[in-house]
């Protein structure tokens, strides 16, 4: 679930969630609310990580078979592991409260990305599509239908990675100026609904191809092929108007891409693809400048991608890095000291994986040439997708954009924590250093969390305590999730060889450091 701020609220202010615990999951703001459900930002206490929560409403909570429906396909969705699919965790009822405790998403959905931006560029749409596409192939083959795919279920992840959300959530209830009782419609978003779904039919995988489709459309054109005044005027044309051909609105893109949207935007369910697997073909297929063809883990035997799921995308990141012969001297004492609990206890906070490792994508793809975009945002867009040559992608930020004040320090982050990873400290600490000196706190503190485990590897402990002094009154600025966990590994090494002097400061950063969130 993206962290949705212009939503956000104390959840305290809700009197019928005050003072609540969900077994061991503690609601501390509230980031969305939607005709079905409330969803809460939550802290599990047990494993210590954030979570999403969906709280059933009440008026809804008082019907027994939908209760039913709602634990019992929450529980099909949990079934559900894949790279693109938000993961749910648990689903439960407390104190007569229906909640399900899903994968918390830091970043966005695809249509706020739409209206701060416009439609992505081709390439990067292409991408999404084929995640997205991976997402629905795996739904497809545990025999569950979405139901309700639109952009504000795709969620884009701040690493890059591309979730859908909501498997198997179905929509029964909805108000008044969405409700087409005329034509017996139960669930689905009318804008993103398959014919058959109007019509009240049995529902396939096909039926999530088409609302598929008709996101594809509205990302690339800016608009969704059909428009109406009331959720009737669209039904009928999703049932009887043929869209206009992408073609006509956008000569830039690819005639192979049109030719997928408008298959996927097929009246009859015969005439689309007959499953994920044959779009994810197609999508191959593509000609796109930045695109390559890549692997894809879906054409894997059952039984390889299985393993691949159970494990976890992080996990393998992690093994990797526990592989290597070329740790830096530090994270090998950190890892010797902590012991493989604490090390895995990373991977739960998805620390491990960013920190240590390239962004996680579900697919290999690769974008060797750098080149200029549209604007600063899409070209750190692309710098975040970008598995190779990220270095160079990264830079041309800063170069192609010099004066943007929002993604040029965004893009010093990552190329900072690169040149961490890849052990090139030098580097690395002239970029924190520069972030450090910025005016903006929150640069500020990410610059100081960075400078202090720089120079810890340096053995420059006196240097690394001071900065850690420094950042002390900026801990609430601290806001990247990826920073807390670095901070800890610098004040650990401190604290070790510093003594005493550190012991004071090292007791109040593990407080702050474990209710920085919360506070936040």
């Amino acid at each position: 679930m993206a962290d949705v701020s212009s939503k956000t609220r104390d959840s305290s202010a809700d009197p019928d969630l005050s003072g609540r615990q969900l077994d061991d999951y503690r609601l501390l703001r509230r980031l969305a609310r939607g005709a079905m459900a409330e969803v809460y930002l939550a802290e599990q206490s047990s494993l210590r990580r954030h979570v999403a929560v969906k709280v059933l409403k009440s008026d809804l909570a008082k019907d027994d078979s939908y209760v039913k429906r709602f634990h019992n396909e929450a529980q099909a969705a949990a079934s559900l592991v894949h790279a693109n699919i938000v993961q749910i965790y648990a689903v439960g009822c407390a104190d007569n409260i229906h909640y399900i405790a899903q994968e918390y998403i830091q970043g966005q959905n695809l249509s706020e990305l739409m209206v701060r931006r416009g439609p992505p560029e081709v390439a990067l749409a292409v991408k999404i599509m084929r995640q997205v596409a991976a997402a629905l192939q795996k739904a497809a083959e545990r025999g569950i239908v979405h139901r309700d795919i639109k952009p504000e279920n795709i969620m884009i992840a701040r690493t890059g990675e591309v979730k859908v959300a909501d498997f198997g959530l179905a929509r029964q209830l909805s108000d008044a100026s969405t409700a087409l009782t005329q034509v017996g419609i139960t669930m689905g978003t009318p804008l993103y609904m398959s014919p058959e779904q109007v019509e009240g039919r049995a529902l396939d995988p096909r039926s999530d191809l088409y609302s598929f489709g008709v996101t594809c459309y509205q990302m690339l054109a800016g608009e969704t092929p059909f428009r109406g005044e009331s959720a009737l005027a669209i039904a009928v044309q999703h049932l009887k108007k043929a869209p206009e051909r992408l073609e006509n609105i956008r000569s830039d893109l690819p005639p192979a891409l049109c030719r997928i949207v408008h298959k996927l935007l097929a009246k009859d369910a015969h005439d689309r693809y007959d499953s994920a697997r044959e779009l994810l073909h197609d999508l191959r297929m593509v000609q796109v400048p930045g695109v390559e063809q890549w692997d894809d883990v879906d054409e894997l035997p059952e039984e390889e991608r299985e393993a691949l799921a159970t494990i976890g995308l992080a996990t393998q990141h992690l093994a990797a890095v526990m592989r290597s012969a070329s740790l830096p001297i530090v994270r090998r004492r950190f890892y010797a000291s902590m012991g493989l609990a604490a090390a895995l206890a990373f991977v739960g906070g998805g620390l491990a994986a960013w920190t240590l490792q390239k962004p996680l994508l579900a697919s290999n793809e690769s974008d060797t040439q750098v080149r200029k975009c549209a604007n600063a945002g899409e070209q750190y867009d692309f710098a975040m997708l970008a598995n190779t040559n990220r270095e160079a992608w990264l830079k041309s930020v800063g170069q192609f954009f010099p004066r943007d004040r929002e993604y040029v320090p965004k893009a010093n982050q990552e190329l900072a924590l690169y040149y961490l990873q890849m052990d090139r400290q030098w580097e690395a600490l002239i970029l924190f250093e520069e972030l450090a000196s910025s005016p903006e706190p929150e640069q500020r503190a990410f610059g100081l969390a960075g400078t202090s485990l720089v120079r810890v590897r340096e053995g420059d402990y006196e240097k690394a305590l001071q900065d850690l002094m420094d950042l002390s009154p900026l801990r609430k600025q601290l806001v990247d999730a990826r920073m807390a966990p670095l901070v800890q590994i610098a004040l650990a090494e401190v604290r070790k060889h510093r003594g005493q002097e550190v012991a004071a400061e090292w007791e109040a950063w593990q407080k702050s450091l474990q209710t920085l969130d919360a506070e936040n």
